[in-house]
C-alpha cells in the first residue's frame, strides 16, 4: 500500500513516499521536492562471525539519466563514485552510524539513487532524510529519525534549503543534521561568518530538523512497523570489572598521563600485559582446558583495558582539569614551521603541530590545467583542487596502498572550502592551482594541519591570497553538569570525546566547519563557548603563521608558469586560432607558449620561457592590431597571382598589393619585381567595410626618396578578353 506525507521546508514542499517501490528491502522510500526525487533502500544480514565493529555501509549515486544526460568520457556508464557523491555518502553515514543500538554488529546497507534531479536543487538533503525513513521504516534497532537541512545565506538573511544559485553567490552554505533531541552533524563552508552567526543558523537549523523527524515518526506510525527489540551482548563480569578496577585503574591512570604518542601506547600496554599475566596464570600443570577458559579470559581482559583507556582519559579530564599529555583546556601543541624545504616545488611548507606533520604543496598550472567537473549540474571547469593522503607511515602502520578513501576525500573538501573564499578571482589570476597534503606524521588534527600548510605553501608560491587561513581541531568532553572544552585535540581524545569539531577561518571569520556530535542534549550556549575557544586557538596559529610569512611572496616562483592576458575582438578570434588551428599552434609553437582563448575574446598565455609569455601577448597585439590608413607595415609574399600579390604581415593578417602598386614603375607581371617569400615594405592605403586591406609597395619607394606618392587610377579592362585588365579590387585568391 502507498502511503505518502508531506512538509513544506524552506518554502517548498518535501515529501516522503513508502510501499510501492523495492518491496523486496527490508525498508524502502523516496523523497520528493520540486523536480527532484530521491530513492533510498535498506538491507540488512546478520552479523559475521568474529566481527568487532559495526558494518554500516553507506553508498549513494547520482545517475546523470536523473538530470537527462549521458555520462562524460569515454566510457558512457557511472564507474567510481564521484567526489561529490561520496562527500554525500560521507554527510550521510556520520549522523546515522551513533544513532544504532550498542552492541549491534549486522551488516546494514543504505542504498541512495537520483531518480530525478532538479537542475535548481542539490538532491543529497533528500538522501539523508529519506536514508533515516528508510531505517525507520526496516525495524532496525536504529535510535532515530534523522533530519536534515541546508543552510544559506543571502544578503545578510538566512535562506533554509538554498538553490545552487543561492549556494553560489551566499555567505554561507552548510548540512545540519539532527534528531528532535539536537543537532548530531555539521559541514559547512563560509565567507568569514561570526560565531555567533553559525550559532544561530544551528538554531534555526533545528526547528526544521524536528518538524521533518516528527514527520517521519508519524510516516512509521502509518505503515504500523515496529522496532526490532536488541538485547546487546552481556558485558564483562561485574566482578572481574571491579578487580580490575581496584587493582590496576590507579596504573592505567598514571600510564595515559605519558605525554607522548608511543610512549602513553606502551605505557598503557605494559599495564594491560602485567594485568593479564597476573590474572590468567599459566604453568607447566596448567591442563589444555584451563588454559582455554584463561585464553577467553586474557581476551575478556584486554577488551576492559580497551574500554577504561577512554574512561581514564575522561577522567583526567573531567577530575582534574587537565590533558593526558600535560596541556590545560585553551593551549595549542608547539608548532614548526619550514618554508620552502624543498627546492623545485612552486610553493611548499612543512607545517608540524605536535606530533602532527603535513608536507603540503602548490602547484600552479594553465588554464588548460583545470578539472572538467561532470555530474547533474552543467559541466564546469574547476581550477583549484586540493588534494589530502594520509598514507599508513604517519601512524606506523603497516597498509595496503589504493586509491583515496572517503575519510581522504572528506578531508581534503574541508580544507578545500576553508581555502576557496579567500582565493584571488580567475579572472585576474587566471592560474590553475592545487594543493596536495601529505601526512607525514598524525596523532589527531591532521586536516587542520593541511589548512594551515594550504595557505603557507599558496604564500610561498606568491599566490595573492586574500588572508590567511587557519583551522585548529577541538572536542568537548561532558559528564553531567560539568563540560570541558579542548583546543587542538590528540587523537586519543578525538575518539573519546563527545564532540569533535574543525573550525577554519581567517582573524574576521569562519570559512569552513565540521561538526560531529556523539550527545545528542548539546546545547547552543555551549557550541558557542566551543567556537569561541576555537577562534582563540585559530588567532594563536595565525600569528604563528604570519611569523614565518607575513604575506604572499611579490613574485611568482620561477618555476611556475608567467602569464599574460590580451583582449582582443570576438571576430578576431578566428583570425588568431586560424584554419583548423594552423595560426595559434605555430603562436605557441614559436614562443613556447599555452595560449587559451575564451569566447569573450579574452586571451590567456602561459610560458615557462623566460619572456615567451611577453613575447606572445606582443605578437598577438600585432596581429590583431586594427589596420590603419597611411601607416606602413612589414610583408611576406605568400601567393602570387596575375593581379597583384598578397602578403602576411603582424603575423596573420593579410593584405593585397595591386601589381600597379609594386613598384615605382610599369610592372608587367608581379614576377618581374618579387617573389614569394619576399619580406618587404608597405604602406596601407585602403581598409574596406569588411576589413580587407590594401597595400603599396610604390608609396613606401616614393616617400623614401622624399617624392610626392599619388596612388594609380584603376585600369580599365580591354575587350575580348585578353589583355591585363580587371587585376583591381578584390581579395581573390
Amino acid at each position: 500500500m502507498k502511503h505518502v506525507m508531506s512538509l513544506n521546508v524552506g518554502g517548498r514542499d518535501i515529501s516522503f513516499e513508502t510501499g510501492w517501490l523495492a518491496k523486496q528491502a527490508a525498508g524502502a522510500c523516496l523523497v520528493r521536492e520540486n523536480n527532484s526525487a530521491v530513492f533510498v533502500a535498506v538491507t540488512s544480514a546478520g552479523a559475521r562471525p568474529g566481527i568487532d565493529f559495526f558494518p554500516l555501509t553507506v553508498d549513494y549515486r547520482e545517475k546523470t539519466s536523473a538530470a537527462g544526460k549521458l555520462p562524460g568520457g569515454f566510457f558512457k556508464r557511472e564507474t567510481r563514485p564521484s567526489m561529490k557523491e561520496t562527500l554525500t555518502m560521507r554527510c550521510t553515514d556520520r549522523p546515522l552510524r551513533p544513532l544504532f543500538a550498542e552492541g549491534y554488529m549486522d551488516e546494514v546497507q543504505v542504498q541512495g539513487m537520483v531518480m530525478s534531479a532538479d537542475p535548481e536543487l542539490d538532491p543529497d538533503i533528500l538522501m539523508i532524510n529519506g536514508s533515516s525513513l528508510a531505517l525507520m521504516l526496516a525495524g532496525l534497532p536504529f535510535h532515530g529519525p534523522v533530519g536534515a537541512v541546508r543552510m544559506g545565506m543571502n544578503e545578510g538573511k538566512y535562506v533554509i534549503n538554498p538553490t545552487y544559485a543561492q549556494q553560489d553567490t551566499g555567505a554561507l552554505n552548510m548540512i545540519v543534521a539532527g534528531t528532535l533531541e539536537g543537532i548530531c552533524m555539521v559541514e559547512a563552508g563560509a565567507n568569514e561568518l561570526s560565531e555567533e552567526q553559525i550559532t544561530e543558523a544551528l538554531g534555526i537549523a533545528h526547528a526544521e530538523i524536528k518538524r521533518l523527524c516528527n514527520l517521519q515518526n508519524e510516516m512509521v506510525k502509518k505503515v504500523g512497523v515496529v522496532r526490532e527489540e536488541f538485547e546487546p551482548p552481556a558485558g564483562p563480569d561485574k566482578a572481574l570489572m571491579d578487580e580490575v578496577l581496584k587493582k590496576y585503574y590507579p596504573k592505567l591512570i598514571e600510564a595515559i598521563k605519558v605525554k607522548d604518542k608511543f610512549g602513553r601506547s606502551e605505557a598503557m600496554d605494559e599495564v594491560k600485559h602485567n594485568a593479564i599475566i597476573e590474572m590468567c596464570p599459566v604453568n607447566d600443570r596448567t591442563t589444555p582446558e584451563e588454559k582455554a577458559k584463561l585464553a577467553v579470559r586474557a581476551k575478556t581482559l584486554s577488551s576492559i583495558f580497551s574500554e577504561l583507556k577512554y574512561k581514564a582519559l575522561r577522567d583526567v579530564i573531567v577530575k582534574e582539569n587537565k590533558r593526558v599529555d600535560g596541556r590545560n583546556m585553551e593551549t595549542v601543541r608547539p608548532i614548526t614551521i619550514e618554508m620552502a624545504p624543498f627546492p623545485r616545488n612552486h610553493g611548499s611548507v612543512t607545517f608540524t603541530r605536535g606530533e602532527t606533520q603535513a608536507f603540503v604543496t602548490c602547484t600552479l598550472g594553465t588554464s588548460e590545467d583545470g578539472q572538467l567537473i561532470d555530474g547533474l549540474r552543467e559541466s564546469k571547469e574547476e581550477y583549484f583542487l586540493l588534494h589530502y593522503n594520509f598514507p599508513s607511515f604517519s601512524t606506523g602502520e603497516v597498509k595496503p596502498i589504493r586509491g583515496p578513501g572517503r575519510r581522504e576525500i572528506g578531508h581534503g573538501a574541508l580544507a578545500e572550502r576553508a581555502i576557496r573564499p579567500m582565493l584571488p578571482p580567475n579572472a585576474t589570476f587566471p592560474y590553475t592551482i592545487r594543493i596536495v597534503s601529505d601526512i607525514l606524521e598524525s596523532n589527531g588534527s591532521s586536516s587542520m594541519a593541511t589548512v594551515c600548510g594550504a595557505s603557507l605553501s599558496l604564500f610561498d608560491a606568491g599566490v595573492p591570497l586574500k588572508k590567511p587561513v587557519a583551522g585548529v581541531a577541538m572536542g568537548l568532553v561532558k559528564e553531567g553538569d560539568v563540560v570541558r572544552v579542548l583546543t587542538d585535540i590528540l587523537g586519543d581524545e578525538d575518539h573519546a570525546g563527545d564532540m569533535d569539531f574543525k573550525v577554519c577561518g581567517t582573524a574576521d571569520g569562519i570559512t569552513a566547519l565540521q561538526m560531529d556530535i556523539k550527545v545528542l542534549n548539546l546545547s547552543l550556549d555551549i557550541m558557542l563557548k566551543a567556537l569561541k575557544q576555537a577562534r582563540d586557538g585559530r588567532l594563536h596559529v595565525l600569528e604563528k603563521m604570519k611569523i614565518a610569512m607575513p604575506a604572499p611572496r611579490r613574485e611568482l616562483s620561477k618555476w611556475a608558469p608567467k602569464y599574460e592576458t590580451v583582449k582582443i575582438d570576438k571576430e578576431q578570434i578566428g583570425l588568431l586560432i586560424g584554419p583548423g588551428g594552423k595560426t595559434i599552434r605555430a603562436l605557441q609553437e614559436a614562443t613556447k607558449t599555452t595560449i587559451s582563448v575564451e569566447e569573450d575574446g579574452s586571451v590567456k598565455i602561459f610560458s615557462t620561457e623566460p619572456g615567451g609569455a611577453e613575447d606572445c601577448a606582443n605578437r598577438i597585439r600585432a596581429m590583431t592590431a586594427k589596420p590603419e590608413l597611411g601607416s606602413r607595415i612589414r610583408g611576406k609574399v605568400t601567393s602570387m597571382k596575375e593581379f597583384g600579390v598578397f602578403v602576411e604581415f603582424n603575423g596573420a593578417q593579410e593584405a593585397m598589393c595591386h601589381v600597379s602598386e609594386l613598384s615605382d614603375g610599369y610592372v608587367e607581371k608581379p614576377e618581374d619585381v618579387v617573389k614569394m617569400g619576399d619580406e618587404l615594405d608597405f604602406e596601407i592605403i585602403n581598409v574596406d567595410a569588411t576589413g580587407r586591406v590594401k597595400v603599396s609597395r610604390k608609396a613606401v619607394i616614393l616617400k623614401d626618396r622624399g617624392e610626392q606618392y599619388t596612388p594609380a587610377p584603376p585600369r580599365e579592362r580591354s575587350g575580348g578578353g585578353g589583355g591585363r585588365g580587371g587585376r583591381g579590387g578584390g581579395h581573390r585568391r
